[in-house]
């Protein structure tokens, strides 16, 4: 696991490719998100796989981002998953 881009999120990799995805936990090792990328699309969903989709996107890569692509919508959906815990009823319900 790592801290990602100074937050207070770790993302623990779950899988490198086809799909690309990864398990986020809080400061408190608390599973908090799950992100995938796959056929195109990448979602952010809270608090685990089937939860609440908080973020959607069509990067260019296919079961695995771009080099290019990665920092931005990774950090794109920590900050919705951010979002979505300090006003989850307001965002999402």
């Amino acid at each position: 696991m790592v801290d990602y881009n100074n937050t207070s999120y770790r993302l623990k990799m779950t899988c490198g490719a086809c799909p690309e995805q990864y398990d986020v936990y809080d400061k408190e090792d608390n599973l908090i998100a799950y992100l995938r990328l796959r056929h195109g699309y990448f979602y952010a969903a809270c608090p685990h796989v089937g939860g609440v989709v908080v973020y959607e996107a069509s990067p260019r890569g296919d079961g695995v981002f771009e080099s290019y692509e990665r920092e931005h919508y990774l950090s794109t959906a920590l900050e919705a998953i951010k979002k979505y815990y300090e006003k989850p009823y307001e965002c999402y319900h």
